[in-house]
């Protein structure tokens, strides 16, 4: 087994080798280094103000992340803060204020899993914070407000309320004395503030069950929504402020995760009084299919538009769909019918139209489109080759901004004035030496899984093909809940696969990306595929069936296929190094499932393997553990020790059944870095050690 040190020497050998053939190629060529596919900087956390045009967003710049702003009417981008290290200190949950001038932000912590000690990748030995702070638009650095997160601005004055310990604190911009607002049982989430800056409605998280709260600042009253033994969420103001829509989901004692759902109690969306707290039922899912709940990707869940419609999302036909109704109550409309998912969603400014992305008509990839609130045949807004995600619409209602990329160009900031064509918010923020000439566009395909299914993936083929047989990589994303797409992903830790993918094709592999079942993009039976994960591991079909492919190309060295991907698809890695070792020559596993019923607890307290015994059973038969005994091929394993998503003792127990296997195993441990790397030197450092790693386990 290779030393964390010998790895190190390994990696500092690969940089050299790749930045002396960049030298000697040049970038526009195919060869180019990790550091320089690597290089853009990745966009996050758009917002619009509501008083004007302006915009802001987060660019990661290799690890320094800053907040950036375009102003009417030039919007060209300029970065308005100036963090400069690479500390692994994340900048999200942006909020302009009411007059448009200044920025509210977050700066440190851990906004996965809120409430936890907040993570020190760079192991400063002072400790880190997670603060709430702000900066004014015009210059001049920020100025701390509240040790915090999750900022809710008033509509009205110049105040915010956030949450601490799960409690519901305030503080005054201009005071900046913050003081605990609101005293309660359970933690508080879901900030919203009533129209007229007067009342505030909040989650209230008890475990087995929650409540919508609401708080009257002049009464100082608290009050909790037409309770019951359910889970209640997603609380919206009406326009008026008088009345409050809420999702609600029925009780459950399921105490389990990573095993398909198909059907459930029905949820429901219920509307009830701010003041008396008396509540009814609006709509209700019918049972059968989309009766249980799977939501959208934003801040909102339900949209209160024009003419009383809340909009809402729904898989009664098998696809997430938006769904409209009335406040009187009746039968929902179908606002985007087809074979497509919609992903983002927002409301325009006038509260008539939803503007969102969805893989409609380009399953494997993302447009924008809009629909009116109320019904009617959905607009395309941008179309093509590209990808598009995170539309909001400016407070004027003229302009649209959103991010973007497609397979060789990187995700940016883009914005649509009118009927003029898309462009960049800041152009100049992509490095003069990024490869994008030297970049390949995936080829989509569709094969077989070994019980049949179909499968989509992405081929990545090396440049100059000849008839030569070349080794060949799978990758295999995390989540499970996630889709690789024809080009830069619209997730941090996907655009940094999607750019290692590119740089293992551009030094000679085959690389397939496989998106298995329980993935999203291609309906509800898919991503609710039967017997997946911890019931019944039939993701291993695709794997089976991605191997197979590979084997049967004539371009690829059937003896030099390797798997690697990270989380999820770590665990399908050591799944098939553990199961096909014949098949697959070597592996990359990053924080990988190794024992489900450990990783399973987790995520659902709840779950207790002694007394669901059966269902224990079949989960660790479902583990790469269980099959140990059968894996051969080396493997090297990559994790960071304070992972929250992943047990750290996965690959603490991993190593100790490989080296009783006396398994060839090579580890690279990050100590203090979480799930997905915080820090760009860690992301760096880990895929040379994968690069160099599968150089020499398979000959390229």
């Amino acid at each position: 087994m290779r030393s964390t040190v010998e790895i190190m020497k390994y990696t500092k050998l690969a940089v050299f080798s790749a930045v002396f053939c960049a030298v000697v190629f040049g970038a526009d060529q195919h060869t180019f280094t990790l550091e320089q596919v690597l290089s853009a900087p990745f966009p996050s956390g758009q917002t619009v103000s509501t008083t004007d045009g302006n915009v802001a967003w987060v660019l990661n710049e290799a690890g320094a992340r800053n907040i950036w702003v375009a102003q009417a009417p030039d919007y060209k981008g300029r970065r308005l803060t100036a963090y400069r290290d690479d500390d692994g200190q994340e900048i999200a949950e942006l909020q302009w204020t009411p007059d448009g001038k200044s920025i509210v932000f977050v700066r440190g912590g851990d906004f996965e899993f809120i409430g936890r000690e907040n993570p020190n990748p760079r192991s400063f030995p002072q400790g880190v914070e997670q603060d709430i702070w702000m900066v004014s638009t015009s210059g001049g650095p920020p100025r701390k407000l509240a040790e915090g997160h999750s900022p809710a601005m008033s509509p009205k004055d110049g105040r915010i309320v956030y949450l601490k310990n799960g409690q519901v604190w305030i503080v005054d911009l201009a005071e900046g004395k913050p003081e605990q607002l609101i005293h309660a049982r359970g933690r508080a989430a879901g900030l919203r503030w009533s129209p007229d800056g007067s009342a505030l409605a909040f989650e209230s998280e008890r475990g087995d069950h929650s409540f919508i709260g609401v708080y009257q600042f002049a009464e100082k009253t608290l009050t909790y929504l037409d309770p019951s033994v359910d889970r209640d969420g997603s609380p919206v103001w009406s326009p008026d402020g008088k009345r409050i829509a809420f999702m609600r989901i029925a009780a459950t004692s399921r105490a389990f995760s990573f095993g398909p759902v198909r059907e459930a109690e029905p949820w429901s969306i219920r509307m009830a009084d701010a003041a008396t707290a008396v509540g009814r039922q609006v709509w209700k899912a019918e049972p059968g299919m989309g009766s249980a709940y799977h939501g959208i990707d934003s801040d909102d869940q339900i949209f209160w538009g024009d003419g009383d419609h809340l909009a809402f999302a729904w898989e009664r036909d098998g696809w997430l769909h938006l769904y409209s109704v009335t406040t009187e109550g009746g039968a929902a409309t179908l606002l985007t019918p087809g074979d497509f998912e919609v992903e983002n969603v927002s409301l325009s400014a006038d509260h008539k139209h939803l503007v969102f992305s969805s893989n409609q008509n380009d399953i494997d990839r993302r447009h924008l489109w809009r629909v009116a609130i109320g019904g009617g045949n959905p607009e395309a807004i941008t179309q093509g080759n590209g990808i598009e995600w995170s539309p909001g619409e400016t407070a004027d209602g003229h302009a649209l901004v959103f991010f973007e990329s497609d397979a060789r160009r990187p995700a940016r900031a883009g914005i649509k004035i009118g009927n003029a064509a898309p462009h960049d918010l800041a152009p100049d923020s992509v490095p003069a030496d990024f490869p994008v000439n030297a970049l390949n566009a995936p080829e989509p395909v569709i094969l077989s899984a070994s019980d049949g299914m179909r499968i989509h993936g992405q081929l990545f083929l090396p440049p100059n093909d000849s008839a030569a047989r070349h080794p060949a990589l799978i990758f295999f994303h995390g989540g499970s809940r996630r889709q690789m797409l024809l080009g830069w992903h619209y997730m941090g830790y996907y655009n940094n696969a999607y750019g290692m993918n590119q740089y293992l094709a551009s030094r000679g592999y085959v690389v397939l990306s496989v998106n298995y079942r329980s993935g999203i993009g291609y309906g509800m039976k898919f991503r609710e595929a039967l017997n997946y994960g911890a019931t019944g591991a039939s993701e291993f079909n695709d794997v089976m069936g991605a191997g197979l492919y590979l084997r049967g190309r004539n371009d690829v060295d059937p003896k030099r296929i390797g798997l690697w991907g990270g989380s999820y698809g770590g665990y399908l890695t050591a799944l098939g190094l553990a199961r096909a070792s014949n098949l697959f020559a070597a592996g990359v596993d990053f924080h990988g499932v190794h024992e489900w019923n450990i990783v399973i607890h987790n995520f659902a307290p709840g779950y207790n393997p002694a007394t669901q015994q059966e269902a224990a059973r079949i989960a660790f038969e479902s583990s790469p553990m269980a099959s140990v005994g059968t894996w051969k091929s080396p493997v090297l394993l990559i994790h960071g020790d304070d992972d929250r998503n992943v047990p750290f003792s996965q690959t603490v127990e991993m190593v100790e059944a490989l080296r009783k296997q006396h398994v060839d195993f090579e580890e690279l441990i990050f100590p203090d870095e979480i799930h997905g790397f915080l820090t760009h030197r860690r992301w760096l450092q880990a895929y040379h050690a994968a690069a160099d790693f599968f150089g020499r386990k398979l000959g390229q």
